[in-house]
């Protein structure tokens, strides 16, 4: 009888997540069939219809989305952009967390509690100096100017959370390897890495979620030439009218992406979700 209940009270579980995963990827599946339906179509009716008419679907508007020079080169301008910046922001906040966490040097609590303090500083307070000091600089504009701006404000979240993960791991295991000659980097690179890759992989998602759904700094500091797909997308939004065509395609690809990219390293990030709880 307990079983039969166990097995009756897992079944409603499942149930009830298939269904909120069904809800939670409504609004993408819509979004994937309106950008297969002509601008036509979408006049006439919702997108639930081409669940009855089938042959309205057609990949015309991804080719329209490739002869779209604005909006392939907003593509290109957010990987450009997304790539580096999280690329940059998880290998240094790697190597302070781990500096925090296990080397001695003069003023390491000071510094990170710099660190700690900077999480309470706004981005929109930051915004008009740093962009006076990158017209200075010459970055402003630009996508490397972008990529830095969201490498130092990402800095200090990453480094807070990796030093916490870091400063877990059992000292034992690190004397261990200093006595059997291992420099610090190869402890580093061969056991703390491993270690954290959990952790490193939950900060590698929230960082590229991030940068690639961003359109305030995206906004200010990009120009026409450096702008990413929000910017792009949005500015097409005011002749939806016209190019539904090219608007529903391309928020599909700016939506994909990082459910992509989500899926992809969930393993890692449920691991790092756990670990954490259970730290």
């Amino acid at each position: 009888m307990n079983a039969l209940r166990r097995g009756l009270g897992n079944s409603l579980i499942q149930a009830f997540l298939v269904l909120v995963g069904l809800i939670w990827l409504t609004p993408l599946a819509g979004l994937f069939l309106s950008s297969l339906r002509s601008a036509q179509d979408q006049a006439r009716g919702g997108w639930w219809t081409a669940l009855t008419s089938p042959a309205q679907l057609s990949f015309d508007n991804y080719s329209a989305l490739l002869g779209n020079a604005g909006m392939t080169q907003a593509f290109w301008n957010t990987v450009l952009i997304s790539v580096p910046a999280t690329t940059l922001v998880v290998v240094i906040a790697a190597l302070a967390g781990y500096a925090f966490a296990w080397l001695e040097f003069p003023g390491r609590e000071a510094l990170f509690l710099l660190v700690v303090a900077l999480l309470v500083v706004p981005v929109q307070i930051g915004l008009l100096p740093v962009a006076k000091l990158f017209g200075q600089l010459g970055l402003f504009g630009t996508i490397p100017g972008v990529v830095l701006f969201h490498v130092s404000y990402g800095l200090p979240f990453a480094i807070f959370l990796l030093r916490n993960y870091f400063a877990e791991i059992p000292r034992e295991m690190l004397e261990a390897a200093r006595m059997d000659g291992g420099s610090e980097w190869r402890i580093f690179t061969r056991l703390v890495l491993p270690v954290g890759r959990p952790a490193i992989a939950s900060l590698a998602i929230f960082q590229f979620l991030w940068v690639w759904n961003d359109m305030l700094v995206a906004l200010l500091f990009a120009d026409s030439s450096a702008q990413p797909l929000t910017v792009e997308l949005q500015s097409q939004i005011r002749q939806f009218g016209s190019n539904i065509d090219v608007l529903a395609p391309g928020a599909f690809l700016s939506l994909v992406v990082p459910v992509v990219v989500f899926f992809a390293f969930q393993r890692h990030f449920v691991q790092g979700v756990m670990a954490g709880s259970v730290k």
